[in-house]
């Protein structure tokens, strides 16, 4: 009867257009033998899917890449891949945002490895989900001396996380899809 009433609530919101998803950095580097995506994505939360985190509805984010090897006789050649998966959520108790990050789905686990901070406010919270920062994608030896290397970025509020009401009521709902992918070609950087 209490998940209806909360159901509720959300339907009787007028439903507004999505804010757009843009990407506004994406850095190839080299850290020591290792090769690493920096990247920054900016987006707003619709006033609807705020109210669904106040109300205790966590919230998956999943940032993806992939470094490819261009080859001009067949398909570029999958060099490397990361994925990092972040959860966000409101402790009504103590009135803080939890940001959890993990490399694996986060779910049940059991043991394995992931980054908890909390937040007084939910901007604060949104400032670390917007930059990815270091993805490892792998040795940087093992990418050759191409002067371009082909990345796709993607990065997407995981709808399928939610609970099962949420998902039907998600379908087509403009509030709920945030999401945004580029293919490039990058210039590796050295660290200093």
């Amino acid at each position: 009867m209490a998940l209806v009433v909360v159901l509720g609530g959300f339907a009787a919101q007028p439903a507004r257009a999505a804010s757009e998803v843009e990407i506004t950095q994406l850095r190839l580097e080299r850290v020591g033998d290792d090769a690493y995506l920096n990247a920054s994505v900016n987006f707003a939360l619709s006033p609807l899917v705020e109210d669904a985190l106040t109300k205790g509805i966590a919230l998956y984010f999943v940032a993806e890449a992939e470094l490819y090897r261009k080859r001009w006789w067949w398909t570029d050649q999958l060099m490397g891949q990361a994925v990092r998966y972040m959860r966000l959520s409101y402790q009504p108790l103590t009135r803080r945002w939890r940001l959890v990050v993990s490399s694996t789905p986060i779910g049940n686990m059991g043991l394995s490895t992931l980054l908890s901070q909390n937040f007084d406010t939910l901007d604060e919270a949104l400032e670390m989900i917007k930059r990815l920062g270091r993805l490892r994608l792998g040795n940087a030896d093992e990418f050759g001396g191409d002067p371009l290397l082909a990345v796709v970025f993607r990065f997407k509020l995981d709808t399928s996380q939610l609970p099962r009401p949420f998902q039907i009521g998600v379908v087509g709902h403009s509030d709920w899809n945030i999401a945004v992918e580029r293919s490039l070609s990058l210039p590796m950087e050295n660290s200093k």
